[in-house]
């Protein structure tokens, strides 16, 4: 059974930095492109950004662009989601799993939640 766990959220100022992690396992990681999403209270979930299986293409969502970035180790089974230039309305529940419309079906870890605030 594929599983992902997320981890790296945390409290930061506007203008910060933050990088977060999902651990995948159960499944053949480095054949499956992956995405980050978030989510607030009361919206929809949001695709924020998608890297493809081998790591050599990216696309993000235009709220993220030029300060997000997608990144993935496939030795070590990881994807990574390193934010920069944080703003008060990137503060949500960061999920990773496939990307939309992926074969892979994965359940939805518990996200790992980011608060931009001073």
């Amino acid at each position: 059974q594929g599983q992902v766990v997320e981890s790296g959220g945390g409290l930061v100022q506007p203008g910060g930095s933050l990088r977060l992690s999902c651990a995948a396992s159960g499944f053949a990681f480095r054949t499956y492109a992956m995405s980050w999403y978030r989510q607030t209270p009361g919206k929809e979930r949001e695709l924020v950004a998608t890297i493809t299986s081998a790591g050599n293409s990216q696309n993000y969502a235009d709220s993220v662009k030029g300060r997000f970035i997608i990144s993935r180790d496939n030795a070590k089974n990881t994807v990574f989601l390193q934010m920069n230039s944080l703003k008060p309305e990137d503060t949500a529940v960061y999920y990773c799993n496939s990307i939309p419309g992926s074969p892979l079906t994965l359940g939805w870890g518990q996200g790992t939640q980011v608060t931009v605030s001073s």
